[in-house]
């Protein structure tokens, strides 16, 4: 084993010593920090000298109203539901204000803030949502806020809270809608003339970067604050709006209503290309695809919001099944004409062939029989005719109302 010298050792012992009384030191001097907080918000919180039922002072004490700051920081939105027209939100709701009763010494910037426990303990504005359909504040494993004083006698007030909010929705333009949804930030009892609520000036709306909406069909484009007081013949309470702009997402209408669509009505004119004869196959075809389409718009309809308006939608889904009865009614008018009126058919009932060759019975016949064997072939072609106008008119129809039904509502997006 090392020995060490006596003057070695009797400089160690001194370090040793030095480090204990430092760190005694330091821990005499948080005491005295935490004592003097505790003593401070004895003195101020006290009955005689703080009352607080009694709202704080205006602007270097005079009577005016308090102005109270807000700002918020959107945490998440867990869904917006055009159904119900509301939408979810969870923030961090923060609000500053002034109350000179409260200003203390910060013992040369050593208490930068007082952390206050209980709010009821001092005056606070009575604010809260108006177009709030439930809220709740969070408590898990401790109540989510503080209430923190500073040496100039500001008030910081901040809590997490989660709110469903009432947002009315236009679903005309449905799937191309977007929509404007409120926060309504108001006083609740006091006047204009004691509480005025503005907006922080720097940054007072916050949101999350990583926040999303996709796998709920919307898209949030923006938000800004505004103000919504108003003055009328009833009292004026002071009042903020937080306006979060959402669109759309258009791919799940695409993939589950427009192509789908699409296919049946496209797959219907298929009919139009086959034979005249083969009546089973397109009345099986016909009865297929407006069934099917009958089933989307029924299935389809019931899941979209509902309203005493025509929506953008309805329009697509009704043209389309307008279109596919229509090759439905093209099939019956083609079976109606064709019916016995096959060339075939009109040489047995005439008892002409014009192809045989056979001279000696056509010389037996009268004019008449000629007559009535063309207007039976004439009758007979018109069945091709049907079919024929039928393949252009239907699918051109159906190309011009896509396009006048795509720019009409892209643009007005």
């Amino acid at each position: 084993m090392f020995r060490l010298r006596k003057g070695t050792s009797h400089f160690i012992l001194q370090l040793i010593f030095v480090s204990l009384g430092s760190v005694a030191f330091a821990n005499d001097s948080t005491m005295n920090i935490l004592e003097k907080e505790k003593a401070v918000l004895d003195q101020l919180l006290t009955d005689k000298r703080y009352d607080a039922r009694i709202r704080p002072s205006g602007a270097n004490g005079t009577d005016g109203p308090v102005v109270v700051r807000v700002n918020f920081f959107v945490r998440n939105m867990p869904y917006v539901d055009d159904l119900k027209q509301e939408y979810s939100v969870q923030l961090t709701f923060r609000y500053m204000w002034l109350d000179e009763r409260l200003q203390f010494d910060d013992m040369g910037g050593k208490l930068k803030y007082l952390h206050v426990d209980a709010a009821r303990r001092i005056w606070m504005p009575d604010l809260f949502f108006s177009n709030e359909k439930q809220g709740n504040f969070h408590n898990m494993l401790a109540p989510n806020f503080y209430v923190r004083i500073f040496p100039s006698g500001s008030v910081l007030y901040s809590t997490r809270i989660s709110l469903t909010l009432d947002c009315p929705m236009n679903l005309q333009p449905y799937p191309f809608d977007r929509h404007e949804c409120p926060l309504q930030i108001a006083s609740y009892g006091y006047l204009t003339n004691d509480v005025i609520v503005q907006w922080k000036e720097v940054l007072p709306i916050q949101v999350i970067n990583k926040l999303s909406l996709e796998f709920q069909g919307f898209t949030l484009t923006g938000y800004s604050p505004e103000y919504c007081s108003t003055k009328s013949i009833a009292p004026e309470y002071s009042c903020l709006k937080a306006m979060f702009s959402f669109k759309r997402d258009l791919m799940p209408s695409l993939t589950r209503i427009y192509i789908p669509n699409c296919v049946l009505v496209l797959a219907s004119f298929v009919s139009f290309w086959l034979d005249p004869s083969r009546g089973a196959s397109r009345a099986f075809l016909v009865s297929t695809t407006l069934l099917a389409m009958v089933f989307q718009v029924s299935y389809r309809t019931a899941a979209l919001p509902t309203g005493s308006y025509i929506k953008a939608v309805d329009i697509w889904l009704s043209v389309c099944l307008a279109f596919i009865f229509g090759t439905l009614l093209q099939f019956a008018t083609l079976n109606y004409t064709s019916r016995n009126e096959d060339k075939n058919k009109c040489e047995q009932a005439e008892g002409v062939s014009l192809l045989s060759g056979d001279e000696s019975k056509e010389s037996t016949r009268s004019p008449s029989h000629y007559k009535h064997y063309l207007t039976c072939l004439s009758k007979a072609s018109k069945s091709k005719k049907i079919d024929i106008v039928a393949r252009i008119m239907f699918p051109t129809s159906f190309a011009v109302f896509n396009l006048a039904y795509w720019i009409a509502y892209l643009h007005k997006e």
